[in-house]
């Protein structure tokens, strides 16, 4: 499936899957909110990495004041109480990053914005996974309805034979009511697998972001690609998985948390300066006399913190080790986590090539059965165990099916997106 943006999936041959995927991610709102997280990480990484650049400001001011006249010292009358003053300037302002504070601020914001596009992807491919697997669990439930109602109509037959037969006197009572316990049966699984399906369209709308209604149907199972991993697999496609790219930009940020830490030890520098004019009348305040300048250095260094700036690195320490140790137990994960899937994928064919024997002897064994009771060489009970040992085989076949392509889906996820481009 070719879905969104940067994930894809390995193809299952499928173009309505596909479209309910795309669906999917286009609307599903946890995406939504994890593309404003980028956003947001975005953001405050340009406001720490602005923090190394000189920070440029821009000021106009005009106030007007009456003195008092009632004070210790009377201002006289020939003074005029009334004042104005007039400003306008330029000011700057740089902290020196002279040990490094505001560039591993920045490294720790830089690691936290790929961090977060991890996590949206991570949450993508779940998401396209999660949808393939239900799609596919509704394929399945599709064909198990299927086998249901043929078993149904043809018990149905069944019945309207027997009573024909019982009213000619040629079988008993008996053999029509077992004939029509058979038929309950396949009746009764009808509607319990409608509801499943009604269930299961349920749950891929609340995925797709709609409200519940029917869902778009492609493919059988049978129709549908199994795809099928190498032989053998190179540790290094775990790189891609989004889990432990997250954990990785995670621990370079924490570990870049404790540089920040440590320059609270050393001095900060900041430069500052201004430029710009006062005057108390308006058309004099762009004149030379007006002019007004200042520039200076301010240095500002710690002395004695009682152990506050020590335990801000301690927990910055403590917080990288503990991203670390996420990190090792995310690969550790992914090891175990593509293990089972490719011991799932490689079993669960297995199972559907056996299933599909089993489903091709018990063919076999229902014809033998009806043709022995139809000459008479045995009782009917040999056809209902046939019929229902085949009815029974049939659905597993179908679940088996299911399973081996929700395995695929499975693999696909646990790798990260696939194998395809990682065995290229």
């Amino acid at each position: 499936l070719v879905i969104w943006h940067d994930v894809d999936i390995q193809k299952l041959e499928d173009p309505v899957l596909d479209a309910l995927v795309a669906e999917a991610l286009a609307n599903n709102r946890d995406l939504k909110i994890a593309a404003a997280r980028i956003d947001e990480a975005a953001g405050q990484l340009g406001s720490t990495r602005a923090q190394l650049f000189p920070q440029f400001g821009a000021s106009l001011g005009a106030s007007r004041a009456q003195a008092s006249n009632a004070g210790q010292t009377p201002i006289p009358a020939t003074v005029n109480r009334v004042s104005n003053q007039y400003s306008a300037g330029l000011n700057v302002g740089w902290e020196i990053d002279l040990f490094g504070r505001v560039r591993r601020a920045t490294e720790a914001s830089q690691a936290e914005l790929l961090g977060s596009e991890e996590s949206r992807r991570g949450l993508a491919l779940s998401l396209a996974a999660t949808v393939a697997n239900s799609y596919i669990s509704l394929r399945d439930l599709d064909n198990q309805l299927d086998i249901a109602r043929r078993t149904l109509r043809t018990r149905e037959e069944s019945l309207r034979i027997f009573e024909l037969r019982y009213k000619g006197g040629v079988v008993s009572e008996m053999e029509v009511a077992q004939v029509r316990s058979e038929l309950e049966a396949a009746r009764i699984a009808v509607p319990t697998v409608e509801q499943s399906v009604a269930q299961q369209e349920n749950a891929i709308s609340a995925l797709l972001g709609r409200l519940p209604g029917p869902i778009t149907r492609g493919k059988t199972l049978a129709a549908m690609g199994l795809p099928l991993p190498p032989v053998s697999l190179p540790a290094s496609v775990l790189e891609r998985r989004p889990d432990i790219r997250l954990a990785e930009q995670n621990l370079i940020a924490n570990n870049a948390r404790i540089g920040v830490a440590k320059a609270a030890y050393f001095p900060t520098v900041t430069l500052t300066g201004l430029l710009g004019s006062s005057s108390v009348a308006f058309s004099n305040l762009f004149t030379g006399p007006a002019r007004v300048w200042s520039y200076g250095a301010d240095l500002a260094a710690p002395i004695f913190t009682a152990g506050a700036i020590g335990g801000q690195v301690q927990s910055a320490e403590a917080r990288q080790v503990q991203a670390l140790e996420q990190y090792r137990k995310s690969v550790e994960n992914a090891f175990r986590e593509v293990d089972d899937a490719l011991v799932t994928g490689a079993k669960s064919r297995e199972v559907v090539d056996g299933r599909i024997r089993q489903v091709d002897a018990l063919n076999t064994y229902a014809r033998a059965a009806r043709l022995r009771y139809d000459g008479g060489y045995s009782s009917f009970l040999e056809v209902l165990d046939a019929e229902r040992s085949l009815f029974q085989a049939q659905i597993y076949e179908s679940q088996a099916r299911g399973q081996a392509l929700i395995a695929a889906t499975t693999l696909y996820k646990v790798l990260g997106g696939g194998w395809q481009a990682a065995t290229e």
